[in-house]
């Protein structure tokens, strides 16, 4: 009689869930039918799954701000070890050398802490590992020029040692080592902090599909009082932008902008009135901001997209985040839009913002 053939072993991971879902941690990993081995800083765990695919494509999925396979790891204290830099850089060419990965980016477990050891430390470690791989590698800078079907050698150092994997930025939810770069709004001339919002979520979009060129035109539902908007201007978008509060005094006149103080529901574009993208950070009842947003998605061209903030106001349990996320899916859908990404930005609260397509691509 044949023995059983025995289980794979589990394979290690390290995801990033929100400080704004960690309650919700336990729920989540389980959802992703693995095990927390270790937490790491404020945001990081490392878990163990036999079931790699729903690292990907499970319900809880969408919580991982990031998520990468643990193909190599060093717990130490690199502050005390002696020569860290060099050793770790030889350990990542010998494991990774013969796998051809298209870039290198190494980070920081904690992009917040305010000690620039460790960020010194990343850059350091980085320059010395690209030394020991062919120039191409090397030559290879521009973080947003990755594709993001092909595989990157993505690595997180801190206090807690040296973790590193393999893998696409689409597949890890994100060009950047730990997901999409921090985006300042500290200067005075800052509207809102949602300008950066919308600045990080176009980011983001570029692993899914290229950038709107310049001139496109915007419909932006609940735009007050204008951060978003100023971006989208800046970056040389036409936008119309409706609200019920009025847009920062700073915006009148500005190039490209057309303004209507009106509540969104009784906002009524005729059929000349398109548009290649709708962007909703609404607040209110999700549900009613999504059916405005499918109502409005008939005046986008084909191959628009959609920038939708999932807003949680009052949802309490996991349960039902992912009901609200199911329904607002399924009301986009049956307004004729694909979802293709989901994601929490760094200036996302308890919420998700969701990407979707319209049509054909144009």
């Amino acid at each position: 009689m044949n023995s059983p053939t025995p289980a794979p072993p589990p394979a290690k991971w390290l995801i990033r869930i929100s400080e704004v879902f960690e309650e919700f941690s336990g729920e989540i990993v389980k959802g992703l039918g693995g095990e927390i081995s270790k937490k790491l800083g404020s945001e990081y765990y490392l878990i163990q799954t036999r079931n790699a695919a729903a690292v990907h494509q499970s319900e809880a999925a969408r919580y991982l701000r990031w998520n990468l396979p643990l193909d190599h790891s060093w717990p130490c204290n690199p502050e005390t070890m002696e020569g860290f830099v060099e050793k770790a850089a030889q350990a990542m060419f010998r494991k990774f050398g013969v796998r051809n990965p298209q870039a290198i980016f190494i980070g920081q477990l904690d992009p917040s802490a305010t000690n620039r050891y460790y960020k010194t430390l990343a850059s350091n470690l980085r320059g010395r590992t690209l030394q020991l791989f062919p120039a191409e590698i090397a030559a290879f800078k521009d973080v947003e020029a990755q594709h993001s079907g092909r595989a990157t050698l993505f690595c997180l150092v801190g206090k807690e040692g040296l973790f590193c994997g393999m893998q696409s930025p689409k597949a890890s939810n994100g060009f950047y080592p730990g997901g999409t770069k921090f985006i300042s709004q500290n200067s005075p001339d800052t509207i809102s902090r949602a300008g950066a919002k919308i600045a990080e979520a176009l980011h983001y979009l570029q692993m899914h599909r290229p950038p709107l060129k310049k001139g496109r035109h915007w419909l932006e539902l609940g735009a007050s009082p204008g951060g978003m908007t100023s971006e989208l201007l800046g970056r040389g978008y036409k936008v119309t932008a409706i609200d019920r509060a009025p847009l920062d005094k700073r915006l009148d006149s500005q190039p490209g902008l057309h303004f209507a103080l009106m509540d969104v529901a009784a906002f009524k574009p005729n059929a000349s009135m398109t548009y290649d993208a709708i962007l909703s950070d609404m607040n209110g009842d999700p549900l009613e901001s999504i059916r405005q947003v499918g109502r409005l998605s008939k005046n986008l061209n084909p191959g628009g997209i959609v920038i939708f903030t999932l807003k949680t106001t009052g949802v309490t349990t996991f349960g039902e985040m992912n009901a609200l996320f199911q329904s607002a899916a399924d009301s986009a859908a049956a307004a004729g839009l694909k979802l293709i990404a989901r994601t929490h930005l760094t200036y996302n609260r308890q919420e998700l913002t969701l990407f979707f397509e319209s049509g054909a691509a144009a």
